[in-house]
């Protein structure tokens, strides 16, 4: 396997060129991240705090990590010194947290609101309605060590293209909505984080800004 030459190749397909590609490194060993990180790639996900930390520790200093997985509170403060932007944003509280650790590293964090729009049980996310209402929650307007920078979403896992479509064309429909809204200061909704390896074409052609790919660069995935 040639890791520039996935690169090389899926970087051709993209519908958007101006695309941010986040290489999804979960698993992978650092070795193969250097691989990546040789052919251009800065833009590293990882769905796992204690994994994010130690590869941060061993890699190059301008890396920007992306955490793309559920995030618990109490492991807000391992990322909050060096994460470049967290994806999975879905309660109040969270963005508490991540601003609250913000601050002790004098930092401003960016993050993503993760948005369910998927028709399945074990996708984490809010619905419009409360979307809606976090981002005119009194509370959100005062934080200022978060910028809310865009909002993220995962298709249903499906054949059903037409489905898939449709579902990230709704979360770029609710997006182009809010930016009609009245938001906080801290809120510039320029990100639209959908679609992975197997998705990302559909996403880019419904507006996605940035696109969250592992094995199409990595191969399969070593399930742990």
């Amino acid at each position: 396997m040639n890791l520039k030459e996935n690169l090389i190749s899926l970087k051709n397909t993209f519908a958007n060129p101006s695309c941010t590609l986040v290489a999804v490194s979960k698993t992978k060993p650092k070795e193969m991240l250097m691989q990546a990180y040789e052919a251009g790639v800065r833009d590293f996900g990882e769905n796992k705090v204690q994994e994010m930390s130690e590869k941060a520790e061993q890699l190059p200093s301008d890396i920007r990590w992306h955490m793309i997985g559920h995030l618990q509170r109490n492991k807000v403060k391992y990322i909050a010194p060096f994460v470049h932007l967290i994806h999975s944003v879905d309660s109040l509280k969270l963005l508490k947290e991540i601003d609250k650790e913000a601050k002790k590293n004098n930092r401003i964090i960016q993050v993503l609101l993760q948005v369910y729009i998927a028709q399945e049980e074990s996708k984490f996310g809010l619905d419009e309605s409360e979307l809606k209402a976090l981002l005119h929650a009194p509370e959100t307007a005062k934080l200022d060590s978060v910028k809310i920078v865009g909002l993220m979403g995962m298709a249903t896992y499906t054949e059903n293209e037409a489905q898939i479509r449709s579902e990230f064309r709704s979360l770029k429909s609710i997006a182009d909505a809010l930016k009609n809204e009245t938001l906080p200061s801290n809120v510039s909704l320029q990100e639209l984080s959908m679609g992975m390896s197997g998705d990302y074409l559909i996403a880019q052609e419904e507006g996605s800004t940035m696109i969250r790919v592992g094995s199409a660069i990595f191969g399969e995935r070593n399930y742990q």
